[in-house]
């Protein structure tokens, strides 16, 4: 997957995200949907890891195209 790629994945995960957000906050949500929020949360978490992995492989000089998806264990597991 390139770097345009996931970059788009994350920008369509965001404009569902926020049209989410804006059903919670006009008090519209529905069970499904919230849970559908939760979902993107850790969706995008796992898009801008791998986002960030491909940079870093690329300024070290190796393949990006080697970084892989994480699961969701491991990306929630990092603190700052």
């Amino acid at each position: 997957m390139e770097d345009k790629e996931v970059i788009d994945r994350i920008n369509g995960l965001a404009d569902e995200e926020h049209a989410l957000f804006e059903k919670e906050s006009a008090g519209t949500i529905s069970r499904a949907e919230r849970t559908r929020l939760t979902e993107i949360g850790l969706q995008l978490d796992q898009c801008w890891d791998l986002l960030h992995q491909r940079r870093a492989r690329r300024n070290a000089g190796l393949d990006p195209d080697q970084a892989s998806i994480r699961d969701v264990t491991t990306v929630e597991g990092y603190v700052d």
